[in-house]
């Protein structure tokens, strides 16, 4: 942690949240949500677009308490993810960086952090729908939730990592790896943007999200928060 770190004489300190921090709260309390449905619906598949409505209707009708949980789950961790972006990006400006990557990131993680937001809310209304046998606008809130949680909110995560990564990689404020998985795991958010013509690439989907999250909690706790002042 930032607090067990010495600090050089003549050093600043990066002063706000440890992004590692918020980036571990944030991906625990979205994998709570997708472990916590695999055990409750006993590894039943979440309804993907291209299933039928009757096989849509059926899977919240009958899990919608759980679909309610979810939703707190996930609203919940766009708020840390955007803490993560706003820490993460004032540090690589702590660190001198002055480049559009910095604001390239600042935009990504936003958005992310706005559509997993999203996605978590619409979860919330399909499951009072659920609820009161409200089952007509269930299939359109279902979509809306799978494109703003699904496509939408990875493309924008790898603008975020992508950001982070070329602009550290310049500075060499995380080790060559880092750079290297965020850039990979940046293609792949990027890709599944053709999802929404091709089905095909939702694989894209998970292949961004998940190294993703490794990524952004190795980069928090790895990028220096302290600057050595030369002239001192």
């Amino acid at each position: 942690m930032e607090s067990s770190a010495i600090i050089q004489p003549g050093a600043n300190v990066h002063r706000g949240p440890s992004p590692g921090i918020v980036a571990t709260v944030s991906v625990l309390l979205f994998a709570t949500s997708l472990v916590l449905t695999k055990v409750v619906t006993n590894g039943a598949a979440y309804p993907m677009p291209y299933f039928s409505f009757d096989k849509i209707r059926g899977y919240f009708l009958q899990f919608s308490e759980l679909e309610r949980f979810d939703a707190m789950l996930q609203f919940g961790s766009a708020v840390p993810l955007g803490i993560f972006t706003a820490a993460i990006t004032s540090r690589l400006k702590f660190h001198g960086v002055n480049a559009s990557g910095v604001n390239i990131a600042l935009y990504g993680g936003i958005g992310a952090s706005i559509f997993i937001a999203i996605s978590g809310l619409c979860g919330w209304v399909i499951s009072q729908l659920s609820a009161f046998k409200e089952t007509e606008a269930i299939h359109g809130f279902q979509l809306f939730d799978f494109i703003t949680g699904g496509v939408a909110h990875v493309v924008s995560l790898g603008l975020l990592i992508a950001g982070v990564s070329v602009t550290a990689a310049f500075t060499k404020l995380i080790p060559r790896w880092m750079v290297w998985l965020g850039l990979a795991t940046a293609v792949c958010c990027e890709l599944s943007t053709l999802s929404l013509f091709f089905p095909i690439f939702y694989v894209f989907i998970p292949l961004g999200r998940f190294p993703g999250f490794i990524w952004m909690i190795a980069v928090g706790f790895t990028m220096p928060a302290t600057r050595i002042n030369k002239g001192q």
